[in-house]
């Protein structure tokens, strides 16, 4: 017991304390080194380039001296002053290359001495071209390729009676710059480690004398936990510590006396709620809960340890719609739609108050009853009742008005007379093929139906279902078998499996253009066959697929009724197929055409794997 109580090192105070203590001394330390480096980096580099500058001012001031001498540069004598003014002026300073162009573009003198071709040829640079042009200064700084150092270039112009006469080159290296700077850096952080080092000792003496006390206390609220409050605590200090220590005393003294008087109160109250099939939750006065037990918990999705001490407004959800008092003036039941993507939640809140003897209002009970079902039932038989009220005002709404046109005169005219009629018959025929699915339906939602199960042929079956179709359709569509003539028995209801059909190929012949194509396939494994339908129509939007077999659903409403469709014939066969223990589904592709799917168990001396 005392091994599974004792605290790790990685989760001690003193560990933490001693690590926010290092972590504040870093962070620190790293940002006065940050800033520190970006001021030294700026400092160093400004004071670089300003000595750059100025010798290169002073460099274009020798020079301007001797264009006046001469009042031009390429003179032999005047381009070897300046040569040998350039040579000491690399020299000096310790700039790796510095060049003197004229107003032609023209190199007369350079620093570097290994490369003293140059001199005579224009120079294609166009900082120099800018300088000559311009007049103006330019400052870069670039990545020499052969040596990977940084370089600070420096373009000057000459003038003579604002009159650009020369422009000046300077290339520096500004590698010893960095490497002063990466030296005072190191210095900077072996100093950092030292004082990390110095702090880490010092933090862990401080921390242990801090936390002594504080696990004494944690000793004594382990013995407190096993039910041992005889225990007591010494104070080490009249700090805030110490008043802990003593208030802790208090406390399990206290806890000790109370401990007996609710002890059975508790019994009685985790029996009632442990023996409830209904949520059960508890509030105090201000409306925070207090106790749940596990239906509930189930019921809202949560943990008892995130809920408790919570508003139980928050926790159900209708803190934007109910106050508190309204829940203190016994409401009627508030229905919960907790619901998600894949699990349905509906559940009815029932609200009781606690009060105290003296009548004054102590608390919430609020008992939660799951109603998922009866919801889905109730939502279910409204669907389908506002579905049926809706196909059959259709059709009456459409006769009433033809036979109000009789009645008004329409039955003695010869042309429109027989017109009117026969819609009324048409719309009288597809209210008696509605009623017709509608109670086929019921039959099959009956658990006393049965179906007339017997051995059959199903490819002799598919072959006279389809020769039926092709014999009787009246637009353009060519029907393809593409499975093999053999025999393939399946238990089935003859009757019904032929409505199937009936059902899924006059779908495909109804949505199919003139000149499409209907195929048949049949593939079959060891205990079931597979039976898709294929058409070559409008297809069916991803979204809808999934929706096509619910009663009274139709993709295009529009069509769907002008070709006399009543919306069930799809829900019928999947309750047939169900009923057969099989499955059906459907996939399509907009613009495409759709393929119905469904599955039979077959005979056991059928082949093993799929065609």
């Amino acid at each position: 017991m005392a091994a599974k109580n004792k605290v790790g090192l990685f989760q001690s105070i003193v560990f933490k304390f001693v690590l926010v203590y290092i972590l504040l001394i870093l962070v620190a330390m790293q940002v006065i080194s940050v800033y520190f480096s970006r001021e030294l980096e700026k400092q160093l580099v400004n004071n670089f380039s300003d000595s750059i500058n100025e010798r290169a001012n002073m460099l274009a001031y020798n020079i301007k001296i001797e264009y006046e001498k001469k009042k031009t540069l390429d003179d032999p004598e005047v381009k070897e002053k300046i040569q040998k003014i350039v040579s000491d002026f690399g020299e000096n300073i310790g700039i790796s290359d510095v060049r003197v162009v004229n107003q032609n573009s023209e190199v007369i003198a350079t620093s570097d001495s290994n490369n003293r071709t140059i001199i005579g040829k224009r120079t294609t640079d166009i900082l120099i071209k800018r300088a000559l042009l311009a007049g103006t200064n330019t400052e870069k700084v670039l990545l020499d390729r052969k040596n990977g150092h940084r370089m600070r270039i420096i373009v000057i112009p000459v003038f003579e009676n604002d009159e650009t006469v020369a422009a000046i080159y300077t290339s520096a290296s500004m590698e010893s710059t960095y490497d002063r700077m990466e030296l005072i850096n190191r210095i900077f952080s072996t100093g950092t480690l030292i004082a990390v080092a110095i702090t880490s000792i010092l933090g862990i003496l401080l921390a242990k004398a801090i936390t002594k006390p504080i696990s004494e206390i944690r000793r004594q609220a382990q013995e407190m936990a096993k039910g041992n409050f005889s225990r007591k605590l010494r104070a080490y200090s009249e700090d805030e510590i110490g008043e802990l220590t003593i208030s802790f005393n208090n406390l399990s003294r206290n806890l000790q006396q109370a401990r007996a008087s609710t002890e059975g109160e508790r019994r009685k109250l985790q029996s009632v709620l442990e023996h409830m099939t209904d949520g059960v939750i508890a509030t105090d006065r201000r409306g925070k809960i207090i106790l749940l037990n596990d239906p509930a918990e189930a019921m809202l999705n949560v943990s008892r340890e995130t809920v408790l001490n919570q508003s139980i407004l928050e926790v159900l959800g209708i803190e934007k719609v109910h106050t508190l008092d309204d829940l203190y003036e016994e409401p009627d039941s508030i229905m919960l739609d907790y619901s998600e993507n894949k699990r349905p939640m509906i559940i009815r809140s029932s609200f009781s108050t606690i009060q105290k003897d003296t009548g004054k209002v102590n608390g919430l009970i609020a008992v939660l009853y799951d109603v998922t079902e009866q919801e889905k039932i109730e939502q279910e038989r409204r669907e389908f009742v506002a579905n049926v009220s809706h196909e059959l005002r259709t059709p009456l709404t459409t006769m009433r008005s033809y036979l109000e046109a009789l009645s008004d005169g329409a039955w003695e005219n010869k042309d429109i007379a027989p017109k009117f009629l026969q819609v009324t018959q048409d719309e009288t025929e597809r209210m008696i093929r509605l009623v017709n699915d509608l109670l086929q339906l019921s039959k099959l939602d009956s658990t006393e139906y049965r179906l007339l199960k017997d051995w059959v042929n199903f490819t002799e079956l598919f072959n006279r279902i389809i020769d039926r179709h092709e014999m009787s359709k009246s637009q353009e569509v060519t029907f393809k078998r593409e499975f093999l003539n053999k025999t393939r028995f399946v238990f089935i209801d003859e009757d019904k499996i032929t409505q199937v059909l009936d059902n899924i190929i006059s779908n495909a012949l109804k949505y199919s253009p003139e000149g499409g194509k209907v195929t048949f396939r049949i593939k079959e494994s060891r205990d079931q066959i597979l039976v898709s339908i294929t058409d070559e129509g409008m297809g069916i939007p991803k979204d809808n697929l999934a929706k096509i077999f619910d009663r009274f659903y139709r993709v295009d409403k529009a069509r769907s009724r002008q070709v006399g469709g009543t919306g069930l014939g799809l829900a019928i066969a999947k309750e047939m197929i169900y009923a057969h223990d099989g499955h059906i589904w459907a996939k399509s592709e907009e613009g495409k055409g759709t393929t119905v799917y469904f599955t039979l168990p077959v005979a056991d001396d059928q082949e093993d794997e799929w065609e």
